[in-house]
């Protein structure tokens, strides 16, 4: 029924289909200001939710769909609607009618007596983290959206299939909002030729998401791709498919570089397309969701308590550690850090180079005078002949498996080859599924996964390396499900440079650090594995958080979603364009149309370097020249990318992933922002200047020595 706020009196009234909250204080403008909405203000609107027709109270839980649309109200009325048991809708005006708030679904959880008290232990590991599944509600009801489906999926009704994207195009009439592409159930060949189906799978999903990417009809259809039984969305659940587990690592990669083009949904095994994936798309705000039977699940990181009982186990010293990348130095801190921390005695250390990689003996030599027998061998993990020979010949029993082995070659998504995946997930992939494999029979007391947090969040210019580190995450609950230890560590970046990570600059990773993930030293990492070994889960996150960077951060671009159940950040406040598809003038457009011409040059100007020191880490704006050429400033392609991302954010425009190349310096891109904001001359300069980067579809404008800066969080 409705509900009116008056004062401190709530009168019920029933019957209606809506209920109402009208707030009679009106808060000071000063101080209402000082919010993007101010939390009494909030709180005191909200308060009606919780009267149900039950004598128990509900309070708010889970938030999905809020967008603020206006900050420094003073009074609110609010619209709260029911849609579903436990779920309402807000929408808040101010009292002049404008929208302020709203809110596509709001999850209710009841009061019980114990809902404040304290819980029993406040300790959590710091900087240690694993992936919830958590529960949205979508809105229930018809969606405006256009859909369209491609693959092997049966014909939906109401809906348009085609076989592929090239039947799409040929198809009469406007794209549709939504494509969902069916990459279909797992594969059969589980076994032998599962190494060989995962690069295949990651072949056709680079080239499905590559010619979508390519193709400007579909710049406003959204890509939807469907997999089944890829993902561990509830605590124990296997992965019988882990080429597509490889499969969403590429696309959340892709996802960075490419906001709002790309969606991915993971089904259970058996299940058709769930007739609510439209209201779950289009409601949520989501790009990442589970669906297990009724409920729809998006990733979520989450803190993991201390408990008083936690202990690694202990490695048997006289039994054997195989670290593969052993020789590397990662590798060579893990060695090191098991031999003085948890008593190990044995190690086997296996690289490609064996004894004669940089370091070997001067690394075997202060480990035998730790105490230490060592074994260096020259065996490339991912030929399984080469590593059961090595096996075959431990001395020792094999007690426990590290694998640290793993190459990069970054590149944003347009510019991977299949060649370039493969180099990069055969020393990932391969070389676990064989570890996997001939480890089996054996009571490992540890199998430990190094993978990388690419995998998890998704890696500007690191799609194939996100592929191949996924891959390991989904193995490790693989490997749990079959009641082995298996246990997947996806680290951020690691302060000292290491083989993998030594071509970055000191601006590299000073951008990395503002990012809010900061990189760890060695003794936090030691630390953390340490830690991770007494945490009973397949998947774990092992990053540390800046949350003042965090909340700077916020305020000009979005912060992974992911972050967003262990982060506490502001609302944005930047007045950004609304999408130019709605034919809403927004703030900038408006604040640009009030000035003369010079003054909307110097306030996009202003933009545009602004966003250029942002991304290149300079102090101030004014350290970017504004008619030189991108390219001389330092960019790259994955510096274009982010350019291209910040640039969409601020104004609300879609703008291609070539924009850099096509408007080389900031003068140029400047005007062009300006004419694509309100439709008229902004004073141009004419774009009489050489191209600034490679094109980012990889085509003639490349050029061989264009250099990929690794800016992501992988390791």
């Amino acid at each position: 029924g409705d509900v009116v706020a008056g004062g401190d009196v709530l009168v019920a009234l029933p019957q209606r289909e809506d209920r109402h909250v009208v707030g009679d204080d009106v808060l000071d403008a000063g101080e209402a200001a000082r919010f993007g909405l101010h939390p009494a203000l909030l709180d005191g609107a909200l308060h009606a939710t919780g009267l149900g027709e039950a004598a128990e109270g509900r309070m708010p839980f889970v938030w999905t769909g809020a967008v603020l649309h206006a900050q420094g109200a003073t009074g609110l009325r609010m619209r709260i609607t029911p849609a579903g048991p436990d779920t309402v809708t807000l929408r808040a005006l101010d009292q002049a009618g404008r929208p302020v708030l709203t809110v596509a679904g709001l999850a209710l959880r009841p009061v019980g007596t114990g809902s404040f008290t304290a819980p029993a232990a406040g300790r959590h590991h710091d900087s240690l983290f694993r992936l919830d599944w958590t529960p949205v509600r979508p809105v229930p009801g018809p969606t405006a959206a256009s859909w369209a489906v491609l693959g092997p999926t049966e014909d939906t009704p109401g809906v348009a299939h085609h076989a592929d994207l090239a039947a799409l195009r040929d198809a009469d009439g406007p794209p549709p909002g939504f494509v969902l592409a069916d990459l279909g159930a797992a594969p059969d060949d589980q076994a032998d030729g599962l190494a060989d189906t995962t690069r295949t799978a990651v072949h056709d999903a680079l080239a499905l998401v590559q010619d979508w990417l390519a193709d400007d009809r579909f710049t406003g259809t959204r890509l939807v791709l469907v997999t089944r039984g890829a993902i561990a969305a509830r605590p124990g659940e296997d992965v019988p498919n882990l080429p597509h587990s490889a499969v969403w690592g590429l696309v959340r990669s892709a996802q960075t570089e490419h906001p709002d083009r790309l969606h991915l949904v993971d089904l259970d095994p058996d299940a058709d397309l769930p007739a609510a994936l439209a209201a779950v798309l289009t409601a949520t705000g989501e790009t990442q969701f589970a669906v297990r039977g009724s409920e729809v699940l998006v990733p979520r990181l989450a803190r993991i308590p201390v408990r008083d009982d936690d202990a690694a186990p202990p490695l048997d010293p006289d039994g054997t550690v195989l670290i593969t990348g052993g020789t590397g130095l990662l590798g060579a801190r893990v060695a090191r850090h098991l031999v003085t921390a948890h008593g190990v005695r044995h190690l086997l250390l296996t690289s490609r180079g064996g004894p004669d990689a940089p370091g070997a003996a001067e690394l075997r030599d202060e480990l035998a005078a730790l105490g230490a027998a060592v074994s260096v061998v020259a065996c490339d993990a991912a030929d399984a002949e080469q590593l059961a020979e090595v096996l075959a010949g431990v001395r020792h029993p094999l007690t426990a498996v590290v694998h640290a082995a793993g190459v990069l070659d970054d590149g944003v998504v347009s510019s991977l080859t299949p060649e370039r995946v493969d180099a990069v997930l055969r020393p990932k992939t391969d070389a676990a599924l064989n570890l996997h494999r001939l480890t089996a029979g054996l009571d490992l007391a540890a199998f430990v996964l190094f993978s990388s947090a690419a995998g998890t969040f998704g890696g500007p210019g690191q799609g194939n390396y996100a592929a191949a580190n996924a891959f390991l995450d989904a193995l490790a609950h693989h490997r749990r499900a079959q009641g082995l230890a298996g246990r997947s560590v996806a680290w951020t970046l690691w302060e000292r440079r290491s083989a993998m990570t030594g071509h970055l600059g000191d601006d590299e990773v000073r951008r990395i650090a503002r990012s809010g993930l900061p990189p760890l030293t060695d003794a936090q990492g030691l630390a953390l594995l340490d830690s991770a070994l007494t945490v009973d889960e397949p998947l774990l996150v092992a990053l540390r958080l800046d949350t003042a960077a965090l909340r700077a951060r916020a305020e000009s671009e979005p912060v992974p979603r992911l972050l967003h159940g262990v982060v506490r950040l502001p609302a944005r406040r930047q007045a950004a364009l609304a999408s130019a598809t709605d034919g809403d003038r927004g703030p900038l457009a408006e604040r640009l149309a009030a000035l003369d011409a010079p003054g909307r040059r110097r306030e996009l100007l202003d933009l545009v370097r602004g966003q250029v020191a942002a991304v290149l880490g300079h102090p101030s704006p004014e350290a970017v020249e504004a008619g030189r050429a991108f390219r001389d400033l330092g960019f790259d392609s994955l510096a274009a990318v982010d350019l291209r991302n910040r640039l969409g954010n601020a104004t609300g425009l879609r703008l291609p992933a070539t924009l850099v190349f096509d408007h080389p310096t900031p003068e140029v891109l400047a005007a062009h922002l300006g004419g694509e904001l309100l439709g008229a001359d902004t004073g141009r300069v004419p774009a009489a200047v050489p191209a600034a980067v490679p094109a980012a579809g990889g085509g003639d404008a490349a050029t061989d020595d264009d250099p990929i800066a690794v800016v992501a969080m992988g390791c």
